[in-house]
């Protein structure tokens, strides 16, 4: 792929939108996948779901804490949400 192609995730808050929507939708997976598959699948699906949403918390976590030291006007995501809506 080109660098054109994730020019748009330079931003800082462009990237933690993208990362505050993959942890919501694998946690709603989660939370589907708890009610419409049965059996052991649902526990194994469930977890893995669930740890995934975890592991990506970590990330943005460490990468929001990286990005304090930086000079970026960066306020949260909500925010930046709160911005784009204008």
């Amino acid at each position: 792929m080109s660098a054109r192609t994730f020019r748009p995730l330079a931003d800082f808050g462009t990237r933690s939108l993208v990362t505050h929507a993959i942890m919501a939708a694998t946690f709603l997976g989660a939370v589907g996948s708890a009610f419409l598959v049965e059996g052991q699948l649902r526990t194994v699906t469930f977890v893995a779901l669930v740890s995934f949403t975890a592991g990506v918390w970590v990330c943005q976590s460490v990468h929001s804490l990286g990005n304090s030291f930086t000079d970026d006007d960066y306020q949260g995501v909500l925010r930046t949400v709160l911005d784009h809506g204008d």
